[in-house]
């Protein structure tokens, strides 16, 4: 059950290097699951890694640039395999000198090495929208902001024709050579160069070296870790076992799964919570709620129902007196040993008639005189003589002498009945048993040849089936959550309260 046990949560005391072990281990795995989530996406967002930019506008030219952000791309590329594709990065060098060749800003006519330069530009824009080399990094939709900013940029419905007008002379005459080269700089260069080549291992899948350094630097302190761990359990349980002591740290399998590394979470929060770095508790209560909320009403109805049908199957069975007859003592219990019931008696018996019943002496004597006073009103003394106090008197102190007498005579035969019960006595045993046997055997009877079974049974079973039409149909959600409520508030105020009673001085 969902319970706020979080409001009184204390970290369990350790020794201090163990708990200083078990920290330092805790936040290694933490880092541990940073360099997993910076591993698995750094592919797909490889092109942010690249340029540090963040676009918050998809689909517009707006950048916030992330400069102050190292480049790790020259450290992480080699290790996944990364290499630059041939084709952007000879489109790159390409325009890298034209760019030269174009500086300073040309005012006349351009040089023929020039208008070279920007024809062989032009070649290359259109063979690689042609050709589209970003498919080999699975980024083709580079490719269509490419295209899709050429022809903004140029105003026509090609991108081939806007990429040779963009890179015309006349363009260029009216534009100005500047301002042309900003937008190549800032728009489509750096789509380019995001683009990329990843080669393949001998199992046919891109190469991957990150393994090796999980191996060294991570997997072998959480071994050693839990080898430590399963040490002090079987230290502390002796008689388990390697393998059980093993099975018992199974939440820290995915510390050393060279695959499906995400679960790492579950054990590096298990580590940060014993350590008492973090406390997960209130989120676990939480998530706890929710789901009692979810499965508390379908759980419930499920098992009622159940619990209902089982009882209604168990009344109707026509075996009632064949098992009211087994509750004999010669056929429930074996030969040689003590029958339950009776040994029942023989403690219950003498605790009730020797030592509880003479203790109620003056209540069974006030009950007694009040009944026999009202039993002897009108009797002995006629209505007429009730007024006369001496007669009334006389009357109570009647009463209280027979109640006495009574009691008293009760009671003695409690104490002695008590005694004789409490003795063993073969005899008596076999009196009791007979007495029982027979009590049995003739309700069975009766059941067996009477109506009082088959009627019982129908009232039974009609008056569970209402309960299973009227009672479970009134269950609703908000009630299961009312009840959650009221269970956290209920645990709440218990735990305030123990927290606010004294401690008990140790002798």
């Amino acid at each position: 059950m969902a319970r706020p046990r979080w409001h009184g949560f204390r970290p369990t005391p350790r020794h201090g290097l163990v708990l200083a072990w078990d920290r330092f281990v805790a936040i290694w795995a933490g880092i541990n699951l940073l360099w997993v989530a910076f591993d698995l996406s750094y592919v797909p967002l490889r092109s942010f890694w690249l340029q540090r930019n963040l676009y918050p506008l998809p689909g517009t030219p707006v950048v916030l640039s992330l400069d102050f952000m190292p480049d790790v791309t020259p450290w992480i590329d080699p290790i996944k395999g990364i290499e630059p594709h041939r084709e952007t990065q000879a489109y790159l060098r390409q325009f890298e000198a034209l760019e030269q060749a174009m500086a300073p800003a040309p005012v006349g006519p351009l040089t023929p090495r020039q208008r070279q330069l920007l024809a062989r530009q032009a070649e290359l824009t259109i063979a690689m929208v042609e050709s589209n080399p970003f498919l080999a990094s699975n980024a083709a939709g580079t490719l269509e902001k490419i295209k899709n900013r050429l022809r903004e940029r140029a105003d026509r419905d090609s991108s081939k024709a806007a990429a040779a007008r963009l890179l015309s002379e006349p363009w260029l005459r009216r534009q100005g050579w500047e301002q042309e080269r900003r937008f190549w700089r800032q728009q489509v260069l750096p789509l380019v160069a995001t683009n990329y080549w990843r080669s393949i291992d001998e199992n046919g899948r891109p190469t991957d070296h990150v393994w090796r350094l999980d191996l060294v630097l991570f997997q072998s302190v959480f071994a050693l870790d839990i080898l430590l761990r399963v040490i002090r359990l079987r230290r502390r349980l002796p008689g388990l076992s390697w393998r059980d002591a093993i099975l018992r740290r199974w939440i820290d399998l995915p510390l050393l799964l060279p695959f499906w590394r995400w679960l790492r979470l579950l054990p590096t929060v298990e580590r940060l919570q014993t350590s008492g770095l973090i406390n997960i508790e209130p989120l676990r209560a939480v998530i706890s709620r929710a789901v009692v909320a979810l499965l508390a009403l379908e759980l419930f109805e499920v098992l009622a129902l159940q619990l209902l049908d089982g009882t209604q199957s168990l009344l109707r069975s026509r075996d009632w007196p064949r098992r009211i007859r087994a509750l004999r003592s010669h056929q429930s219990v074996s030969s040689g040993q003590d029958q339950e019931l009776v040994a029942l008696l023989r403690i219950w018996a003498p605790l009730l008639l020797s030592q509880v019943a003479p203790r109620l002496a003056p209540e069974l004597q006030g009950l007694l005189a009040y009944s026999l006073r009202q039993s002897l009103e009108g009797a002995m003394v006629p209505p007429p003589l009730r007024q006369l106090q001496p007669l009334l008197q006389l009357e109570s102190g009647l009463s209280r002498q027979l109640a006495s007498a009574m009691t008293r005579n009760l009671l003695d035969l409690s104490r002695s009945t008590g005694k004789q019960l409490g003795r063993t006595d073969t005899a008596q045993l076999e009196l009791l048993q007979r007495t029982i046997d027979r009590f049995w055997e003739e309700l069975a009877d009766a059941l067996d040849n009477g109506p009082v079974l088959s009627q019982t049974q129908e009232l039974l079973s009609a008056l569970l089936e209402s309960v299973k039409g009227t009672y479970l149909s009134q269950i609703s959600r908000s009630g299961v959550a009312s009840l959650i409520e009221e269970l956290d508030l209920l645990m709440a105020r218990n735990t305030g309260l123990s927290q606010e009673e004294p401690a008990t001085p140790q002798a």
